[in-house]
C-alpha cells in the first residue's frame, strides 16, 4: 500500500508517523484491496481547544474510495477515531459483498432443487 502523509501546522514526529503507519497496517490486514492511503493531519489554532486537531483518511481501493474525517482535542485521539470509522466502512463493504454472494448461491440452489423435483 502506498502512503501519502501530509500535515498542516503540525510537526511530523517519528512517533506520530509510527502511530499512523501502525494503524494503516491494521487496515491493510483487514482488506488487501487497498491501493493507497492519503492521510492529512491538521492543527487549527483558531478553533476551540476541544476541536483543534483533525485527521482525515482517504483509502483508494478497487471500487469507490473510502473517506473519513474526525476532529478531536488530541491528535492521537483523532487518528484513532478516524481509523475506527474506516474500519466500520470496510466491514460494511465486506458484509455487503458476502451477503450478495450468499443470495446468489441460495437462488441457484433453489432453482436446482425445483428442476430436480420436476
Amino acid at each position: 500500500m502506498k502512503l501519502i502523509l501530509s500535515t498542516h501546522n503540525v510537526t511530523l514526529t517519528k512517533a506520530i508517523e509510527d502511530h499512523v503507519v501502525a494503524k494503516l497496517d491494521k487496515l491493510d490486514h483487514m482488506d488487501q484491496r487497498i491501493v493507497d492511503a492519503r492521510v492529512t493531519l491538521d492543527h487549527d489554532h483558531a478553533r476551540v481547544p476541544e476541536k483543534q486537531f483533525s485527521c482525515s483518511i482517504r483509502l483508494g481501493v478497487r471500487g469507490p474510495d473510502l473517506f473519513a474525517k474526525d476532529i478531536e482535542s488530541d491528535l492521537y485521539a483523532a487518528i484513532d477515531a478516524v481509523v475506527k470509522k474506516i474500519e466500520q466502512q470496510i466491514r460494511k463493504r465486506h458484509s455487503k459483498v458476502k451477503a450478495t454472494k450468499h443470495k446468489v448461491g441460495a437462488r441457484t440452489k433453489r432453482t436446482r432443487q425445483e428442476a430436480s423435483e420436476e
